[in-house]
């Protein structure tokens, strides 16, 4: 496990690191079974990472991306020392089109352009991407802090896919509200849905809940109606792939029938991300691209055909409208009921 910290609790994990000239990723494919980590030395190697899920959540892709760009700078660099930059331009858009609905990938992959021209070499890129992976850090903790503030003690809460450290540079969006509110005893249960079809709450979140001893209890994603009515639940907090300018959100599918669901139960909902996730461009959910995945996902787990169905419907996300947000957490604070003239004066905000 990489880079523990030793003055914050419950910030153990890491889920990418520069490390020896090369980028390090757990494998979250094999997650729980196996931890393992890949060794990841070509730009094309970081976009076949993003693009089959070894790496994944908006800010880690972010991230794996800006360390991308300097995989290949260097290997443009090595070979032609004269023309590194035009030869980087076109593995740009490469890296920015390996998952189309995560913002902080573009985002990522734009900002390392727009330092391109003043970089004098590879290793001037490399500073930034560095950058980029501290903020991400740094701005998590103090996002965290803030959605802390709102749980009550002892709080029950539902999260789901994984919005934590395996899906940022590290601590987590939704999970850092949830690791924030634990250090100080404010979190009695965690509820992670499972995520299907790719099991992120099941093989993900449980296994970085229960590596932190944050007390967690699996759920079909199908029994979250049951739980809200017959349990106590404070919050569902989820992280987003995308936020629009109005707040619609995007989010691994299922979250748009959980903030439903918390509605009519009078649960309150939370969507935590950073600044970074938030795409003024996009003026609402319905300009936003819904990835769809290959329909094996849905009709095999891990090569291991379990349906007669020849056909299947596999949206990665859905779209939860502003309406059903009670709260977006950001690095900057917290936007209560958003929309567009909230999001508009929170961005015009310094963290």
């Amino acid at each position: 496990m990489n880079a523990p910290s030793d003055t914050i609790p419950y910030d153990r994990i890491r889920a990418l690191e520069w490390t020896g000239g090369r980028l390090r990723l757990i494998d979250q494919r094999l997650l729980p079974e196996r931890l393992e980590y890949l060794e990841i030395t070509t730009l094309e190697a970081v976009a076949a990472a993003i693009r089959d899920m070894v790496v994944r959540g908006a800010p880690a892709i972010g991230i794996a991306a800006a360390y991308g760009v300097v995989l290949g700078a260097r290997a443009h660099a090595s070979q032609s020392p004269d023309r590194w930059k035009a030869l980087l331009a076109p593995d740009l858009e490469r890296l920015a089109a390996a998952r189309p609905t995560a913002v902080n990938l573009r985002w990522a992959v734009d900002r390392m352009s727009e330092a391109l021209p003043r970089a004098t070499e590879p290793d001037a890129l490399l500073a930034l991407a560095r950058m980029i992976h501290a903020e991400d850090i740094a701005g998590n903790r103090r996002l965290g802090a803030f959605g802390a503030e709102l749980l009550p003690p002892r709080a029950h809460v539902i999260t789901h896919c994984n919005a934590g450290a395996l899906a940022t540079g590290g601590f987590g969006t939704a999970l850092g509200v949830i690791r924030a509110a634990a250090g100080s005893g404010g979190i009695e249960r965690v509820y992670a849905g499972e995520t299907r079809p790719w099991l992120q709450g099941a093989r993900l979140t449980s296994w970085e809940l229960e590596q932190e001893g944050i007390p967690v209890m699996l759920m079909a994603d199908s029994a979250a109606a049951h739980l809200m009515k017959s349990r106590r639940v404070d919050w569902v907090i989820v992280g987003a792939d995308r936020v629009a300018a109005n707040g619609d959100v995007a989010n691994k599918i299922g979250t748009y029938a959980l903030a439903l669901l918390a509605r009519h139960h009078g649960v309150r909902f939370m969507v935590a991300a950073p600044t970074s996730t938030f795409d003024p461009k996009t003026p609402n959910g319905d300009a936003i691209a819904i990835e769809h995945r290959p329909v094996e996902e849905v009709l095999a787990f891990r090569g291991q055909r379990h349906s007669a169905a020849s056909a299947a419907f596999n949206p990665a996300f859905d779209v939860t409208p502003a309406a059903l947000v009670d709260v977006l957490v950001t690095e900057r604070g917290v936007i209560h009921a958003p929309d567009l003239e909230r999001i508009a004066a929170h961005l015009q905000t310094k963290s």
